[in-house]
């Protein structure tokens, strides 16, 4: 049965939780969570030794930009412990891709930088872009079954303590879920704060401020403003759209 503890957490990020681990709340999720690998281990999302990749792929020193999704994607095969990425296998035309990456690639295109080739984000989190889930399990089948699981304690420490220890940040809220956390955010000194609607489904057209615009003409705008903000400060801008490898038809 796998097993679970703190020290499935990247010591960097224990450090930035300091005395939580101490808490009735670090408790509390430990045993929820040993309770519901106990039941089936099969049945958790993403893959038990996956649930804290996106700090492990991303050290605290790196972070510059921090997008909040809600949980993992409940379908079988597609969570990979980062928000909103799912395997390259994945085709981007198949039913299985979900319509959120979808809308986050033709946000993409709109702002120039080009449609995602596929729906594994790895190599943003590679280059400091958090891609943090506000749970981080989920049982199959069942989208917010973790929600309760008392995943909140653990990720609002994460989230306003690096509002509070590292100034700069970029950080996308995309639906009222992420801008729940607002408050915690603005804790933090000279964050750059962004928000719009989630990307997914139709709820991405219908806010005051939509991820993207009637007919997908137009979007948020938010690649752009991120990476103009970490080039004002002399921080490497994020590659959002890798090029494609040139092929050498004379070799």
């Amino acid at each position: 049965m796998p097993a679970f503890s703190k020290d499935d957490i990247p010591k960097d990020w224990q450090e930035l939780l300091g005395n939580y681990f101490d808490s009735s709340d670090w408790i509390n999720l430990a045993s929820n969570l040993e309770a519901a690998l106990d039941v089936d281990p099969k049945l958790i999302r993403p893959e038990p030794s996956q649930l804290f990749s996106a700090l492990k792929l991303t050290p605290v020193d790196s972070v510059k930009v921090v997008i909040l999704g809600q949980d993992p994607y409940h379908s079988p095969d597609l969570a990979q412990g980062l928000a909103f990425s799912i395997p390259a296998n994945i085709p981007t035309n198949s039913r299985a891709f979900p319509s959120s990456l979808r809308n986050i690639s033709k946000a993409l295109a709109l702002e120039g930088f080009g449609h995602l080739p596929n729906g594994d984000l790895h190599v943003w989190a590679e280059q400091g872009v958090l891609l943090l889930n506000t749970a981080l399990s989920v049982r199959l089948g069942e989208a917010g079954s973790h929600s309760n699981l008392g995943w909140r304690s653990l990720i609002d420490q994460l989230i306003s303590g690096l509002a509070l220890h590292k100034p700069h940040l970029v950080w996308m809220l995309w639906g009222g879920h992420a801008q729940s956390k607002l408050a915690l955010i603005e804790s933090g000194i000279d964050q750059l704060i962004l928000q719009s609607s989630h990307p997914s489904g139709l709820g991405v057209y219908k806010t005051d401020k939509p991820f993207l615009g009637p007919g997908a003409k137009a979007c948020c705008g938010h690649f752009t403003k991120a990476n103009e903000w970490l080039k004002q400060l002399g921080k490497e801008e994020v590659i959002w759209v890798s090029a494609a490898p040139q092929i050498d038809l004379f070799s």
